[in-house]
């Protein structure tokens, strides 16, 4: 596993969200509609359920998502 991949909090707090998670996607198939971009793999139900039922472990590599920097806004000249 790559060292840039934060480890999972401890037990007994909030489970992985994939809704929330900066390397989860949505993809065009609709026999396989969610995608993990960080472990490169699609499947039917959300990424980290599949990583909980095959490794026993809540997901690893779950990041939050970051949002761009709110730009601000111009007033045109005519509206001064």
């Amino acid at each position: 596993m790559p060292p840039n991949i934060p480890t999972y909090p401890a037990a007994g707090q909030n489970p992985v969200n994939c809704w929330q998670c900066r390397f989860f996607a949505t993809s065009w198939d609709p026999a396989l509609p969610y995608s993990c971009t960080l472990l490169g793999f699609k499947s039917r139900s959300l990424p980290s359920v599949q990583v909980r039922q095959l490794d026993g472990r809540e997901c690893q590599g779950s990041q939050p998502k970051t949002r761009p920097a709110p730009q601000a806004r111009q007033v045109s000249a005519s509206r001064q």
